[in-house]
């Protein structure tokens, strides 16, 4: 995806060093590769900005993978035959950024996604070496396509999601393109106007710089602080501002 004037001039005048940041792009097509994403097609523009700036970027698109349902990071261990989900799950905990690209169906988001989050969950009990939950320290954000309303809807969904399971939400952390409404063409489509739509690549453009700019300053910070979000020390007793149930 080619940047137009004003985004490589944002990516000339950065004075900031994402060089060391990873960004791990989920996309939740139901479309098998090679056949085109046109969800991929809007990503590929957040994409382009973050390799512009140094950020490793990877792209998976989950409908290529055997990802069985269920909400345990192995399904295998409980009963389905085989599972990709944990091979890719070690992808998302390397990652500093996390971004998830759905298209919209009957005004939601794909069933893909839906999967794709549920297996999130599944590894969220997990904790790190400071003892909060696995997700702290890392930042999402979400980018939709559709021929139909839901966009926000969607957005609102996923990215509540993610910080419920402990991502960090920078501002204005979604990016959407909607073409008209019922049959029509879609944003990579002749004639759509999708890649020329101005909205849709200002928020593109910001939602990225968000992502980098929060990513930037909880790394260079040593994550979130580990102080009353320890389930560790909750676990082991410790009540923070509470009084201390066992004191007489």
């Amino acid at each position: 995806m080619a940047l137009n004037t004003m985004q490589e001039q944002m990516c000339s005048e950065s004075r900031w060093d994402f060089s060391d940041l990873s960004a791990l792009y989920i996309n939740c097509t139901l479309k098998r590769s090679p056949e085109p994403s046109h969800t991929q097609g809007l990503a590929d523009l957040s994409i382009a900005i973050m390799e512009k700036n140094g950020v490793t970027t990877e792209t998976i698109r989950a409908v290529d993978y055997d990802i069985a349902p269920g909400v345990y990071a192995d399904m295998t261990e409980h009963g389905w035959p085989t599972d990709d989900w944990p091979a890719i799950a070690e992808k998302v905990m390397a990652a500093d950024i996390l971004v998830l690209l759905s298209p919209i169906w009957l005004g939601e988001k794909s069933s893909i996604c839906t999967k794709v989050i549920e297996r999130l969950y599944g590894n969220s009990h997990m904790l790190n070496d400071e003892g909060q939950y696995a997700y702290y320290g890392r930042v999402g954000g979400c980018i939709i396509t559709g021929n139909e309303d839901g966009a926000k809807h969607c957005a609102m969904n996923i990215l509540y999601s993610l910080q419920h399971l402990g991502y960090v939400i920078p501002p204005q952390a979604d990016s959407a393109w909607l073409g008209e409404a019922g049959p029509g063409p879609s944003y990579l489509d002749p004639g759509s106007g999708g890649p020329e739509n101005d909205f849709t690549n200002r928020n593109t453009t910001f939602l990225t710089w968000n992502l980098l700019h929060l990513a930037r300053m909880i790394k260079d910070a040593g994550g979130i602080p580990a102080h009353g979000n320890q389930r560790a020390s909750w676990d082991a007793g410790c009540r923070f501002d509470f009084a201390n149930p066992d004191y007489r």
